[in-house]
């Protein structure tokens, strides 16, 4: 469903030659249809940069990203077949809960019935229906996310990726929300990228999970074989398996 194939990015630092100060990013990964994939890795090996080229926000210097088998590499990212879900919701403080769900449907707010039906339907999916009429400002952190996933949810993308947003939220608040998104995922079929600093939030609801070090994939698989019985030097030692 998801394809990289060579997708690069190197980043040059300034006073330097391309040559000599560039740091580059390559990433091969296949990734099924319904499957959920956790990235994980120590802060700065790539995960971010992954991401960002899929969603379209880092321009790949080479390589090929495909969704569905259509090429999107060069697309903008509005017209990319995705969603995202940040640590940061990107709610509108000045429309209520309602409203931001919409601008899943329209950004103009141009809603027909069955638009309005549906936004009913993903609120109480998400157990958000009776804060329809708040603003943002009036609800928790937990409200909030759940607010930005009915979001994600009701634009039915085939494709959802999570940048870490629930890492703010207390243990069991974060246990919640991650099995909604295993739910809602296996509901819809929708395919799952997710990056994580915590390998409890991978193997909770990750199918496969992918070690990311030193710019490139280094491990990828099952992520309870991955995670549990690691073999790989590199990932043992992040997961503190040496100490």
């Amino acid at each position: 469903m998801l394809t990289l194939k060579h997708l690069s990015h190197s980043y040059c630092q300034p006073g330097l030659s391309q040559q000599a100060g560039s740091t580059r990013h390559t990433f091969d990964l296949t990734v099924n249809t319904g499957e959920i994939v956790a990235l994980i890795g120590p802060s700065g090996a790539g995960k971010s940069t992954l991401l960002a080229m899929v969603a379209g926000f880092l321009k790949p210097d080479s390589g090929e990203l495909t969704i569905a088998g259509q090429a999107i590499e060069r697309q903008l990212p509005s017209e990319r077949p995705l969603s995202l879900l940040f640590q940061d919701h990107n709610l509108f403080p000045h429309l209520t809960v309602f409203e931001n769900i919409g601008l899943g449907l329209n950004p103009g707010l141009k809603l027909s019935q069955e638009d309005k039906e549906n936004i009913q339907a993903a609120a109480t999916r998400v157990g958000i229906k009776q804060y329809l009429d708040r603003l943002p400002e009036q609800l928790s952190g937990g409200q909030k996310q759940r607010v930005a996933l009915a979001r994600c949810l009701i634009r039915k993308r085939p494709l959802l990726l999570l940048d870490e947003p629930f890492s703010a939220l207390d243990p069991a608040l974060r246990k919640e929300m991650l099995e909604l998104v295993r739910n809602l995922a296996e509901e819809q079929q929708t395919t799952v990228l997710m990056v994580t600093h915590n390998p409890e939030d991978a193997l909770k609801i990750a199918d496969k999970c992918a070690f990311i070090c030193n710019g490139s994939i280094k491990v990828f698989g099952d992520s309870k074989a991955l995670l549990t019985q690691p073999e790989d030097e590199e990932l043992k030692k992040y997961l503190g398996y040496d100490q």
